[in-house]
C-alpha cells in the first residue's frame, strides 16, 4: 500500500486500502469514521457519532439507544435492566432486583439465594459432615471406673458450613447410655474424693486469697486442737500408769 509516497505493509486507522491494476493506495475514511472498511462502510465511529449498519449516526433508529462505550445503536434494554449487551444480556439490573446468567429477577430461583452485596443470585451452599467416629468408653463424669452406669458418645466433622438459605447441619454429636461391670477406682474412693476436694479447695484458693488466707488458718487452729488433745492424752495416760503401778504398804492390809 503506498500513502504520500511511502509502502506500507498495511493502512494505518482511519485509512482503508484500494486496489488497481496500476497502483495499491491508502485512502481516508469519513470524517465521522474512526477506522473504516471502505469508503461507504465503517467499522468504528468517531466520538458523538453511533455505528449502525456501517454507517456513523449521530441519532439511532427508533428502537435502538445509544451506547457511550461501544459507540453503537443497540438494542434498548428490558425494563429491569440497568446497562445491557445486544439487548438481551444484563450487565447491572435496576434497585431492588438480583442479577443471575445476564437476567434480573425479583427472587432468586429455586436452589439460588439473594446475595444482598453483590444484588446477585448465587448458588446455595448445602452443609455436609463426614462419618460418624467410633463410640468412646463407657464413662461417667470423666471416669471410666467407680460406676456401673455411664454414657458413650461418638462425634462426626462438619465437611462443609452451608449458605445462610442452604441445608442446616444435622447433629454432629450421639450419647446413648451404657452399663458395664462395676470395678473399683485405683486408689479407692476415698482417695479420689480427697483429691478431688484438694483440687477444688486449691482451685478456691487461686480465686480468693481471703479465702486462701482463711483456710490456713483453719489449718492452723486444726493443728494446734490436734496437738492439744495428744498432750491430754499423753498427761491422762501418765497419771493412769502411775497410779497402776504405786506400791501397796503392808501395814494397809493389817487390822488393829
Amino acid at each position: 500500500m503506498k500513502q504520500i509516497g511511502v509502502c506500507l505493509t498495511s493502512c494505518p486507522p482511519g485509512f482503508y486500502g484500494t486496489r488497481s491494476p496500476e497502483r495499491n493506495t491508502c485512502t481516508k475514511c469519513r470524517s465521522e469514521c474512526d477506522s473504516c472498511f471502505n469508503k461507504n462502510f465503517c467499522t468504528r465511529c468517531r466520538a458523538g457519532f453511533y455505528l449502525h449498519l456501517g454507517k456513523c449516526q449521530e441519532h439511532c433508529p427508533e428502537g435502538l439507544v445509544r451506547s457511550d462505550t461501544q459507540r453503537e445503536c443497540v438494542p434498548k434494554c428490558p425494563a429491569e435492566c440497568e446497562s445491557c449487551v445486544n439487548g438481551e444480556t444484563c450487565t447491572q439490573c435496576r434497585p431492588g432486583l438480583y442479577q443471575l446468567s445476564g437476567r434480573c429477577h425479583h427472587v432468586c430461583p429455586e436452589d439460588y439465594e439473594p446475595n444482598d452485596k453483590l444484588m446477585e443470585c448465587t448458588a446455595q451452599v448445602h452443609c455436609e459432615v463426614g462419618e460418624w467416629s467410633e463410640w468412646s468408653p463407657c464413662s461417667r463424669s470423666g471416669r471410666t471406673c467407680g460406676f456401673k452406669r455411664g454414657q458413650e458418645t461418638r462425634t462426626r466433622l462438619v465437611l462443609q458450613y452451608p449458605s445462610p438459605f442452604g441445608s442446616p447441619c444435622p447433629e454432629i454429636s450421639e450419647i446413648k447410655e451404657c452399663v458395664v461391670k462395676r470395678r473399683k477406682c485405683p486408689g479407692g474412693r476415698r482417695k479420689n474424693e480427697r483429691r478431688e476436694r484438694r483440687n477444688r479447695n486449691n482451685r478456691k484458693d487461686k480465686e480468693n486469697p481471703e479465702g486462701r488466707r482463711e483456710r490456713k488458718r483453719e489449718r492452723e487452729r486444726d493443728t494446734a486442737e490436734r496437738e492439744d488433745s495428744d498432750n491430754r492424752n499423753k498427761t491422762e495416760h501418765r497419771h493412769r500408769r502411775g497410779h497402776d503401778t504405786n506400791p501397796t504398804s503392808p501395814a494397809d492390809g493389817l487390822v488393829q
